[in-house]
C-alpha cells in the first residue's frame, strides 16, 4: 500500500474529486436526503445492476416498504414479487431477514458501527462501508468493482481485482486516501467517477476532474487497467418447457426449493433435456407430477444469462390427457392470477407469451 501512494498528493485528490462530485452527480432518488435504511435498499439494490434498472424499482419497493418495520413484517412473497425482475432474488431474502434482525436486536434503528452491520445477513465489507460512510459520515472504504476500476488507473495498481487479496489492498488505499471531512461525497465520488468517466472501456480521460493525478494515463496505458483475470466458462443447461392447460383454462406452475438458485419464486415446470428424450416426456410427466401429456408442440425459444450458467429453453404447448396432480409445490392457477406470483425473468417472458 505504502508504495502505490507514496509521493500521491492525497490532498488535492480529494478536493478535486468530491468538488467534482457535488458539481456533477447525477440526481438519483437515494440521494435525496436518503435514511439509513434507503442507502442500505438502494445498495442492494445496485449490486450487479445499472442504476437506470434500478431507480423504479427502488422507488416501487419503498413505496411498499417505506420503513424497516414494513418491511419485516411483510410476507416473503410479496416481498419477491416487488423484486421480481431485477435478478438475483437472494439480495431480497438476505435484506428482509437482516431488517428483521435490525427490527429485532437494535429497535429498529440501523446500526452505525462495522461489527454490528457485519453480523446481519447479506452486509459484506462494500455494503458495511456504503452505509456508514453515506448515511453516517464515518470515513470507512466502500470497494467495489467500479471503485478498484478507477483506482487501479489512477495509482497504476496492476494486482488481479478478481482476487480477494487485491480487493483487500484497495481497502487499505481507501482507507488512506478517503476524505475524514466528507466521506459520503468522496466514495460516492469514486463511483460516480467510475461509471460516468471512468468507464471499462473508451473512459473519457479528456473529462477526468482526477486525470493530473492518473498515472495509468500518463503512460497511456489507462485502457489495458484493470487486470483481471477470466472468468470460467458458462455452463449451458438445456430444457422442455411444456405449458399444461387443465379443462378450466387454468396453467400449471409451482414453486422454486426454499433454497439455492431464485428459492421460493414461481415457474412453469421444466424438463431437463439431457435426462429425457423428447418421446418420453410424457413419461417423464407422469412420473413427476402425475398427469398424462401429449403432441408437444414447441412455439418459442428463450435464451437467460446468470453469472454462472445459461437457461436454454424449448418452449411449447402440449395437450393434457388424463391423470391427477400428484406434486407438493404445483398447482393449476387461472391465467388471470399468474401476476400475483413472483417469477424469474425467464419465466415472466413465458407468461407474456400466454
Amino acid at each position: 500500500m505504502n508504495k502505490h501512494l507514496e509521493k500521491f498528493p492525497i490532498q488535492s485528490f480529494q478536493n478535486s474529486l468530491i468538488h467534482w462530485f457535488k458539481k456533477e452527480q447525477r440526481d438519483l432518488p437515494w440521494r435525496r436526503d436518503p435514511t439509513p435504511y434507503e442507502v442500505w435498499v438502494s445498495e442492494i439494490m445496485l449490486q450487479q445492476t445499472k442504476v437506470e434498472t434500478v431507480i423504479p424499482y427502488y422507488k416501487h419497493f419503498l413505496s411498499k416498504f417505506p420503513t424497516l418495520d414494513t418491511l419485516a413484517t411483510a410476507e416473503e412473497q410479496e416481498v419477491l414479487k416487488a423484486w421480481e425482475g431485477l435478478g438475483y432474488y437472494s439480495r431480497a431474502r438476505n435484506l428482509q431477514n437482516a431488517v428483521r434482525e435490525v427490527v429485532e436486536q437494535y429497535g429498529g434503528s440501523v446500526p452505525d458501527t462495522k461489527e454490528e452491520l457485519g453480523n446481519l445477513k447479506g452486509v459484506g465489507p462494500y455494503t458495511q462501508g456504503a452505509i456508514l460512510s453515506i448515511a453516517f459520515q464515518k470515513p470507512e472504504p466502500a470497494v467495489d468493482g467500479n471503485v478498484m476500476r478507477v483506482l487501479s488507473r489512477i495509482l497504476l495498481i496492476t494486482d488481479d481485482i478478481a482476487k480477494g487479496k487485491t480487493r483487500s489492498l484497495f481497502e487499505s488505499i481507501v482507507r488512506e486516501l478517503i476524505s475524514k471531512n466528507d466521506p459520503s461525497a468522496f466514495n460516492q465520488g469514486l463511483m460516480e467517477l467510475g461509471a460516468l468517466v471512468c468507464t471499462p472501456k473508451s473512459p473519457s480521460c479528456l473529462l477526468c476532474p482526477v486525470q493530473e493525478h492518473c498515472r495509468a494515463f500518463k503512460e497511456g496505458i489507462q485502457e489495458s487497467l484493470p487486470v483481471k483475470s477470466s472468468k470460467k466458462v458458462q455452463a449451458v443447461v438445456n430444457y422442455y418447457v411444456p405449458i399444461v392447460k387443465d379443462d378450466r383454462g387454468r396453467v400449471l406452475i409451482q414453486q422454486r426449493p426454499s433454497t439455492g438458485l431464485l428459492a421460493n419464486l414461481w415457474e412453469f415446470p421444466m424438463i431437463p433435456i439431457d435426462t429425457i428424450e423428447k418421446d418420453n416426456m410424457s413419461l417423464w410427466y407422469e412420473a413427476e407430477y402425475g398427469l398424462i401429456i401429449t403432441n408437444f408442440q414447441q412455439i418459442e425459444s428463450i435464451r437467460h444469462v446468470f453469472s454462472h450458467r445459461i437457461w436454454d429453453l424449448q418452449v411449447g404447448m402440449c395437450r393434457l390427457n388424463g391423470g391427477a396432480l400428484d406434486h407438493p409445490s404445483a398447482m393449476f392457477t387461472p391465467l388471470t392470477e399468474l401476476d400475483t406470483y413472483p417469477f424469474p425473468v425467464s419465466h415472466q417472458k413465458i407468461k407474456k407469451l400466454l
